[in-house]
């Protein structure tokens, strides 16, 4: 479960739901025995944007009125509060606790969705490690398999592309530095890498190009009129191309280019 990557937050989150019981004392001003009115109350604090109370509350509620028709709500909501405090892992927590805890809740599609955008909200820029990009490209993915006519699906087609296209720029990124340093072939290497694995980035065009430039420095001539075959067949509209013909002319200087 991958959950379990996430020890400390998930011992936070139990200890908040340990103090929430009872068994420490709650800071939830809920006084009433109706879980409908105790859920309403807690709801207007969200809605209000009260987050901390409303964490408080639902906290409260998840325990005091587990087992009634508010419970898959007020669980949502927990995950939901953390999640607009910016407090993503616990906000991932609460999430796969609800999804698993309430399988068959009319929330479960939009709350699979929101798990996903919690690891979207912890993906950093691109130069960083990017496992929690990963992450949410792979929740993503599931959710849109899952729930293929949901709402949010346009959105989680369009926060794919956007990290994929983090995950893609990175790795040309690494590509640029070293033609800047004149290690051809590692930058060949990290362009393929580019394109065979995000063809459908914005970046799959430039690295095609930038691996026949780096062929060419290379002086490996018949790779580099491979790679601009493949990229003039893949991108006949890519703004690339006239940085693609200009090598091509390269090549015709140095060997038979037909």
């Amino acid at each position: 479960m991958k959950i379990t990557k996430y020890i400390i937050p998930a011992l936070t989150a139990v200890f908040i739901i340990f103090y929430a019981s009872g068994c420490g004392s709650s800071k939830s001003d809920i006084s009433t025995d109706d879980p409908e009115k105790a859920f309403y109350m807690a709801k207007k604090k969200f809605d209000n944007k009260d987050y901390v109370d409303a964490i408080e509350d639902f906290s409260f509620i998840k325990i005091r009125f587990k087992g009634t028709e508010i419970s898959d709500k007020a669980q949502y909501y927990l995950a939901e509060s953390y999640y607009y405090q910016k407090e993503y892992l616990l906000a991932e927590y609460e999430y796969r606790t609800f999804l698993k805890e309430y399988s068959v809740s009319p929330l479960v599609p939009t709350a699979k969705y929101m798990l996903a955008c919690t690891y979207y909200g912890l993906s950093p820029k691109y130069s960083l490690d990017q496992e929690y990009t990963k992450e949410a490209i792979d929740e993503f993915l599931s959710y849109i398999e899952m729930y293929p006519l949901d709402k949010n699906v346009p959105d989680a087609e369009k926060k794919v592309k956007e990290l994929k296209n983090k995950l893609a720029y990175k790795s040309f990124h690494t590509a640029e530095l070293y033609m800047k340093t004149d290690y051809y072939k590692a930058a060949a290497v990290y362009f393929q890498y580019v394109y065979e694995n995000y063809i459908d980035s914005d970046w799959a065009d430039d690295a095609m190009v930038g691996q026949a430039d780096a062929f060419i420095n290379g002086k490996k001539y018949a790779d580099a009129k491979k790679v601009l075959e493949r990229f003039y067949k893949l991108f006949p509209k890519s703004d690339q191309k006239s940085k693609a013909d200009r090598l091509k002319n390269k090549i015709r200087e140095n060997m038979q280019y037909d």
